[in-house]
């Protein structure tokens, strides 16, 4: 079978790594495709996953628009003769469109119901979407979703960033790191390049917060990209991380993740690091899943951020059993299905 795995985002390269593992393990012919954007090659490098790149990441309207057409006629020319069974991606612009085009069945992997224009774009040409169940299914119907071909499940899609995961308890050490209180705080930016959020590159709501909270613990700031880094040079105990890093374990190793994003914050909660979120933007429903087990705390008031944060580091939460399906079966079970009997 022959399988078209596009990756556009670096959070989607721990998503897919050990689906890509399985089925090259299990004899599948895998493409995978990826652009340029953030930290996307260092982690398929990392990862040892073999790439095609093609396009770049647009910043403005004009160029998100540019940057895509170019990178669907590119991807056309690379995938058309390669008689492709089924295609597969996580919130890609691209692949629904060649693969509706082409008469490829697609697989679609949703966990962001506030992502208007890329849900326009694309739910609607989808042959099957797995999507969490806490997401509202009428909100995906509005985007052209067909109801019949959405696949609820119990949890949130960074489980699968986990399927193989080794903790480094020494990951600072290893990261010669030179930390001098007893606490630590890892910090994630806002994705203030992002289409699904207005935002300015060049500032960051994390600020305030690490002129506060510098002064009690350690602060880790891992930057999306050069302009963020900037934000956070020279600033005493602020310590700023060059990916890609074994994010996972940080996040373990940490006393605390304060995160202005979504990833990195949901991952903090599967892996029971006490975490709050300062996303600037609508709370997303996949955060409301954590939120409501206990998992997650989200503010965007300095005062009452500042106040948890000093608590948490003190009195972490206990530990929160969590029941969710096996995502990692529900894709590769819906990867087969497609990709042996066809469109539904």
């Amino acid at each position: 079978m022959k399988i078209w795995i596009d990756i556009s985002n670096a959070p989607h390269v721990r998503f897919f790594k050990d689906v890509i593992k399985y089925l090259i393990d299990e004899g599948e012919d895998v493409i995978v495709t990826t652009r340029q954007f953030g930290d996307i090659h260092k982690l398929m490098d990392m990862y040892g996953i073999d790439y095609i790149s093609v396009g770049k990441h647009g910043v403005s309207l004009k160029d998100k628009l540019r940057e895509s057409t170019t990178r669907v006629t590119d991807l056309f020319d690379i995938i058309a003769d390669e008689k492709i069974d089924v295609a597969v991606s996580k919130h890609s612009i691209e692949l629904p469109r060649i693969s509706f085009g082409l008469g490829i069945p697609s697989l679609y992997i949703l966990d962001n119901e506030h992502a208007v224009a890329a849900n326009k774009l694309t739910l609607p040409l989808c042959d099957r979407i797995i999507a969490p169940k806490i997401i509202d299914v009428w909100k995906l119907m509005e985007y052209g979703a067909d109801p019949n071909k959405i696949l609820p499940y119990n949890g949130t899609s960074e489980l699968m960033h986990f399927k193989s995961f080794n903790y480094n308890d020494n990951i600072f050490d290893d990261l010669g790191l030179n930390l001098k209180k007893s606490k630590t705080i890892f910090m994630r930016p806002e994705p203030s390049l992002a289409s699904y959020l207005d935002a300015d590159c060049r500032k960051s709501v994390l600020s305030p917060i690490v002129e506060v909270l510098k002064e009690y613990a350690n602060i880790l700031v891992l930057p999306r990209f050069k302009e963020q880094s900037k934000i956070f040079e020279g600033i005493d105990n602020v310590t700023i991380l060059d990916p890609p890093v074994d994010t996972s374990s940080i996040i373990k190793k940490a006393d605390l993740v304060i995160g202005a994003g979504g990833t990195m914050n949901r991952e903090a909660a599967i892996l029971q690091t006490p975490v709050i979120s300062c996303y600037p933007g609508t709370c997303l429903s996949v955060d409301k899943f954590y939120i409501n087990q206990g998992l997650m705390y989200r503010s965007n008031n300095l005062d009452d951020i500042i106040n948890k944060a000093l608590s948490f580091i003190v009195n972490p939460h206990e530990p929160i059993d969590v029941n969710h399906d096996d995502l990692f079966k529900i894709v590769l079970n819906n990867i087969y299905d497609l990709g042996k009997n066809g469109k539904p």
